[in-house]
């Protein structure tokens, strides 16, 4: 899980670096953001040599607002979310966005030995949920197939599900949630989440 969430961190941060906007296409956007993305970062030492700052700056700015964590929660969290209080719903966001956070922040450094191919999108006029499919590679190693489920809400495109090799990271986090609320319900959940957090860097 911990490799999937790598090659997931390493290519949102090279495709989703600048504003979606819904007139241009997914896959357009990402085709034409990618070099940019790795010309930063390589001329830039201090991503190199893991600047926090820098790089929560970056993860804040340019990933976060291009994701639905609202959505990719209630869809991790399954059935368990309508039985979660609004309190509570607000701190699994929360928490499950912490998570994911932490993750792409320890991944930036990465980002220029990898190589993105953007496939051409399939969608007609006035969809509004789309797949954008892309392969990752690196020098050595097989390519990797992402893609990423994205909807269109309020003129931006937003991820709300991001598939690796067919492996889904919603469906993933989904069966360790369910277990968790099981054990302890939903407080227990969002304090296995807290623990998580705390234990996993910056």
């Amino acid at each position: 899980m911990k490799q999937i969430l790598v090659y997931i961190a390493v290519s949102v941060s090279l495709m989703f670096s600048l504003p979606v906007l819904a007139e241009v296409a997914p896959d357009v956007l990402a085709r034409n953001t990618t070099d940019e993305v790795v010309s930063i970062v390589k001329k830039d030492p201090d991503f190199k040599r893991a600047n926090s700052r820098k790089i929560d700056n970056l993860v804040e700015a340019k990933i976060l607002p291009h994701f639905d964590f609202e959505r990719m929660t209630r869809l991790a969290v399954a059935r368990n979310w309508n039985s979660a209080t609004p309190e509570q719903q607000t701190k699994l966001v929360n928490e499950f966005r912490t998570l994911l956070v932490h993750t792409y922040a320890a991944s930036i450094s990465s980002v220029a030995d990898y190589k993105i191919d953007v496939l051409p999108v399939r969608m007609a006029a006035g969809d509004t949920d789309v797949t954008v499919d892309t392969t990752v590679t690196r020098p050595g190693t097989a390519p990797i197939t992402i893609s990423y489920r994205m909807e269109n809400k309020g003129g931006s495109w937003l991820v709300y599900d991001v598939v690796v090799e067919n492996v889904s990271l919603v469906t993933n986090y989904r069966s360790n949630f369910n277990s968790e609320v099981r054990r302890s319900g939903i407080d227990g959940l969002i304090q296995a989440l807290v623990r998580r957090n705390q234990q996993t860097p910056n």
